[in-house]
């Protein structure tokens, strides 16, 4: 039911942290992984992990948001493994003047930096949803996996530009979900995991304090989660897994938290 030895599977934003841990996960139950990114040396810095510890990885430098970029990179994927399985929609991010900080208004808010988070965390899943999904088309077979976020369920302050893309992508998860269905029967399902609190790169100074202490916001957050701690980013492997293999085969359309309780608390 769960086995996915010789799958093909890409991942969008796979040369960062959270994309990246999963897949680690699927190269460790022996899926053929390719990481697409923008940056070549992060991206075969995570192929060369992979294959050090065992896995088979391919390079794909793209940009989701470029379509040209990403058909060569289809190409270049088909040309080695010959199809594709698994799409995890990895790919994402966020800006400062996409935020809104303590001392600041929604008035104060970057509307070009709220377009270009807008853009890479929705039509960055919509995009390649639309140049991948083609193979999965043909083939009748695949899974595609969104990765989605705590702050498109609730208002979370500050994420305005974050928590709107990761609105729409819940919504295109449903979408897509149903359209596949429809129109190439049960063997495609679309999906959406929505993290809690994990800490990467571009977070750290705002959950941490330098000496790894919890900054105020840092507080709060893991005030709000009953298993008072932030996730770790191996976490997100296990559902990940299940959504991209026979054990889940009559789901779809779904959002799985993988939060530590965070959405489930109401706060008392």
């Amino acid at each position: 039911m769960f086995d996915l030895e010789g799958k093909i599977a890409l991942i969008t934003g796979g040369n960062g942290v959270l994309g990246g841990a999963i897949a680690d996960g699927l190269a460790a139950q022996k899926v053929k992984v390719a990481i697409l990114g923008r940056t070549e040396k992060t991206v075969n810095a995570a192929v060369e992990r992979i294959e050090k510890n065992g896995g088979t990885a391919l390079a794909l430098v793209a940009d989701v948001l470029d379509k040209k970029s990403l058909e060569q990179a289809k190409n270049k994927l088909v040309e080695h493994w010959g199809g594709l399985d698994i799409l995890v929609n990895a790919a994402g991010g966020n800006r400062k003047g996409a935020t809104i900080g303590p001392d600041q208004t929604f008035f104060d808010l970057s509307l070009e930096d709220f377009s270009a988070v807008t853009d890479l965390n929705l039509k960055g899943t919509v995009l390649p949803s639309f140049i991948f999904g083609k193979i999965m088309a043909n083939d009748k077979s695949g899974s595609i996996i969104n990765i989605s976020s705590m702050a498109a369920q609730s208002a979370i302050t500050r994420v305005v530009g974050y928590s709107v893309a990761k609105a729409g992508v819940d919504n295109f998860t449903k979408w897509l979900a149903v359209e596949m269905a429809q129109k190439y029967g049960d063997g495609i399902r679309v999906n959406a995991i929505a993290p809690g609190f994990f800490v990467g790169d571009q977070n750290r100074d705002l959950l941490l304090q330098p000496d790894g202490s919890l900054t105020d916001r840092g507080t709060t957050i893991t005030a709000q989660t009953p298993m008072k701690r932030f996730g770790k980013p191996e976490e997100l492997q296990g559902v990940a897994l299940w959504l991209a293999s026979n054990g889940s085969t009559f789901v779809t359309g779904t959002v799985i938290p993988v939060d530590g309780g965070f959405s489930a608390f109401s706060g008392v």
